[in-house]
């Protein structure tokens, strides 16, 4: 089976993979809100079913996309379903971690996909890292431990709460990065439209006996706004993921998206303080602080010290 190579459209994947940062960095904070009245079940049933009703209607749109999927091999339709499986993993086991932890400390933790992700970038696709790359990678590593041993510090008196929420976090780290991996082979056969759209449907068949649609009933308006964002931000950012995939490198892409907690600890302090009603503080010490930096440090450096050049003549074999 060939491996997938990217496009070479650096810049155009800078901008993608930039784009997915925004979205997720937005995106916990609003998710911590909806679940205080939606399980996370069908939180993220209605997050796909919404996603899906779009994504299904902008395909039907474009001829070159329809019936893409009815030509897919045994062994792609065997990556296809994976990817699926362990994109509907990740979420509920994201919000099943958010909901025993805050916005701030779930977005750094899920900063181990990211990581798991460039290995797999490396060991499967033959993805380099420059010494410069691996410094930036091992300060993002280094960075979440400082950060992780300072919130055991600070959520001392929740202590048992918190490390589940870590644990199932970290869960849904691994699945993440299973799924990357997969869809990233996926696009050799099939456009990320298509690979997407597919992955909303599955996903919103199979949660479906699981969630409780009747409770999106008793929403008021402020958490339909809300749970509306959190469906569409998802439409955007996997779609910009999967798309920055395709032009360029996992490792790279990997290394925008760890950027995330910044935007995520920034869009929660503004919630705080503009509607605390909403959403606490974030508990963050010094050491807390230098880790932080320490993972936005490593990612830049780990995004930025490649050849783009050599990014740019990794054209597609076929």
């Amino acid at each position: 089976m060939n491996r997938h190579t990217t496009t070479g459209h650096w810049k155009l994947g800078l901008a993608l993979a930039s784009t997915t940062m925004v979205a997720w960095a937005t995106l916990a904070p609003a998710l911590k809100i909806a679940l205080e009245v939606l399980d996370p079940m069908t939180l993220t049933w209605v997050r796909f079913l919404i996603a899906g009703v779009i994504s299904a209607a902008f395909l039907l749109t474009r001829k070159k996309y329809r019936g893409e999927i009815f030509k897919l091999g045994k062994s792609m339709w065997g990556l296809m379903l994976l990817a699926s499986v362990m994109l509907i993993a990740n979420y509920v086991f994201y919000l099943m971690g958010l909901e025993k932890t805050t916005p701030a400390n779930a977005q750094v933790i899920i900063q181990l996909a990211p990581a798991l992700l460039a290995m797999g970038g490396i060991m499967l696709f033959h993805e380099k890292y420059n010494r410069w790359q691996w410094l930036g990678f091992f300060t993002l590593i280094s960075g979440l431990l400082l950060f992780f041993k300072d919130q055991l510090g600070v959520m001392a008196g929740n202590i048992s709460s918190y490390q589940t929420g870590i644990l199932l976090i970290v869960g849904a780290s691994i699945v993440w990065a299973i799924y990357a991996l997969a869809q990233k082979q996926l696009l050799r056969d099939i456009s990320s439209v298509s690979a997407m759209t597919f992955m909303y449907i599955f996903a919103t068949i199979a949660l479906l006996p699981a969630s409780e649609p009747a409770t999106l009933l008793e929403l008021d308006s402020l958490h339909w706004w809300i749970v509306g964002f959190c469906a569409i931000n998802t439409l955007v950012a996997y779609g910009a993921f999967a798309e920055a995939m395709d032009h360029w490198e996992a490792s790279r892409v990997s290394a925008i998206v760890s950027l995330t907690p910044l935007g995520t600890i920034l869009t929660a302090a503004v919630i705080h303080h503009y509607w605390p009603q909403l959403m606490g503080s974030e508990n963050i010490d010094l050491i807390g602080w230098i880790g932080t930096l320490m993972v936005i440090i490593g990612s830049v450096l780990t995004a930025m010290a490649g050849d783009n050049q050599q990014q740019a003549v990794n054209l597609p074999a076929d």
